[in-house]
Order: C-alpha cells, then sequence, then structure tokens
C-alpha cells in the first residue's frame, strides 16, 4: 500500500517537458522544476524571440536566471528510481502534418488539447493541467487547437482583440477603441461571436424550413402531375373508347343502308314487273275489243 502512495507521487517528478523522470533537477524562479538539459533547450530556442519564460505558467525572467541542481529534488528522483517507479509513459499522441503542436514540448512534440488566446500559446494534455490547476492560469480563455493564434493579437498595440467595432466590421483591441474608433459602436468580440452564431443558427433553421416546404411543394407538384397524367391517360382510352364506338355505328349504319338500298330495288323490280304485266294485259284487251 506504501509503495502505491509513492507510485502516485512519483508522477509529481515528472518533467513537463519531457514527460519522464526529472534528470538533474533544476527549479526556476516561479517554483516549477525541470530537467536541466530540457528547461536548457527550450530557454536557448527562445532566446532569439523572447525573454526566457516558464513553460507552465509563462512567468518570465530578466535576466535569465542561472541554472543550478537542486540536489534534494535530486536525491528523491533517485530514490524513487531505486524502487523501479520510473514514470509510466502516457498514451502519447504526437502531432502529425496538419496537426496544432504543442508550444512546450520539445524534441518530438505532442497534439496540442487546446490553445490559449491569453498566452498565445498551444498546450498537450500534460502541459495544459496547469491552466486547469493554477488560479491565475484559469481565467485564460482556452479555445480549440489553432495555429493562427497570432490573428487574434493587435498588430499596432500587441493586445488581445477581444472587442468588435461594428462601425468598421473588424476586431480590435482595447486601446484601438479609445483611439481610432472612439465612438466607434462596439460591443465585445465574444458577444458578436455569440449573436452571429444565433443568426446563424436562425438563418440555418429559415433555410431548412425553406427546404421543408420546397420538399413538400414538390410532393404535391408530383401528385398533380401523377392527377394530370392519369387524367390525359383517361381521356386517350375514352377516344379511343369513342373512336371505336363512332367505327362500330358507323359499319352498323352502312350495313343498315346497304339492306334498305337491297330492299328498295326488289321493290321496284317486283313493282316494274307488275306495271309490265298490267301493260302486256291492256295490249290484249284492246286487241281482243277491236
Amino acid at each position: 500500500m506504501a509503495q502505491r502512495g509513492i507510485q502516485l507521487d512519483s508522477a509529481k517528478f515528472c518533467c513537463s517537458i519531457c514527460l519522464d523522470l526529472l534528470k538533474d533537477p533544476v527549479t526556476i524562479p516561479c517554483g516549477h522544476s525541470y530537467c536541466m538539459s530540457c528547461i536548457k533547450s527550450c530557454w536557448d530556442e527562445e532566446e532569439h524571440k523572447e525573454i526566457p519564460s516558464c513553460p507552465q505558467c509563462r512567468q518570465t525572467f530578466t535576466p535569465r536566471p542561472v541554472l543550478g541542481k537542486n540536489t534534494m529534488l535530486a536525491e528523491i528522483v533517485e530514490e524513487i528510481k531505486k524502487m523501479g517507479l520510473q514514470a509510466a509513459p502516457p498514451d502519447l499522441c504526437y502531432a502529425g502534418p496538419g496537426d496544432v503542436a504543442c508550444d512546450v514540448c520539445t524534441g518530438r512534440k505532442l497534439k496540442a488539447l487546446k490553445s490559449c488566446l491569453v498566452c498565445l500559446a498551444s498546450y498537450c494534455e500534460q502541459h495544459l493541467q496547469h491552466h486547469y490547476d493554477a488560479p491565475p492560469l484559469k481565467k485564460h480563455k482556452l479555445v480549440e487547437p489553432t495555429v493562427q493564434l497570432q490573428e487574434n493579437i493587435c498588430s499596432r498595440h500587441d493586445e488581445v482583440m477581444k472587442i468588435f467595432c461594428r462601425t468598421d466590421q473588424k476586431c480590435i483591441c482595447y486601446v484601438c477603441s479609445m483611439d481610432e474608433h472612439k465612438g466607434h459602436h462596439t460591443v465585445l468580440a465574444a458577444a458578436e461571436r455569440t449573436e452571429r452564431q444565433n443568426e446563424l443558427g436562425l438563418s440555418r433553421q429559415k433555410i431548412q424550413q425553406r427546404i421543408q416546404d420546397t420538399e413538400k411543394d414538390v410532393k404535391v407538384l408530383q401528385q398533380e402531375v401523377e392527377i394530370f397524367t392519369e387524367l390525359i391517360r383517361l381521356i386517350d382510352k375514352r377516344r379511343s373508347d369513342v373512336k371505336q364506338q363512332i367505327r362500330s355505328q358507323q359499319k352498323e349504319e352502312a350495313s343498315r343502308a346497304e339492306e334498305l338500298q337491297e330492299k328498295f330495288l326488289s321493290h321496284l323490280v317486283n313493282a316494274l314487273a307488275m306495271i309490265s304485266k298490267r301493260e302486256r294485259k291492256k295490249k290484249q284487251l284492246e286487241h281482243i275489243f277491236h
């Protein structure tokens, strides 16, 4: 049980840069400890860019602190090593192409979990923990990892642009709002973002409603087309039936006319025959009486 307690405490003696047990531990003025080689390399890389700072709390130091081995801390680390309680390697997720890398990691960098708009740096899960633990860092604004952090900084005043100028439709810093944007209609950038997101949400809902209404109209139109198509089919069928009836009626009338014609001719022949017979009898009678 005691060993388990030490194992849990061993994580406190890991370097937040290399994520391994401290090697030649040094404690810088802010109180954070690192491997001597890790913090030295970190500061050497930053020397031509900015004042040396703590990778965890971002406290700056002028001049650059002289690094001295923390012998007490080194002895504790050695005891941990003797007990075989090396820090268990975490499930590392290294930054790949297109990923935002942790700005604190040295060597092969881990994938950033969040970016800080105050520190203007991105942090992996290990190095981000201090923003959750340290009270001053809890107030920092964390966002999804982005490589465009510098775009949130005013190029003129080197301040975070937390204000949106509706007059000029651009993000500005506090100094800008008191200077060239004085008297303009300004709101907090976060409020503008929220309002625009809400407007976008409403616009999306309206578009979705229009799509649904259009789909309903199309469905009704399709039904009307089907009805019209069926009506045309019925009309064509009725026309075909009427044509058939007309042809049948024409045939019947032609047959009846032919039959009547034959009867008329027969009656006519018979009538002519009777007339002829009567004429012959008349001539015979005339011949007898003369």
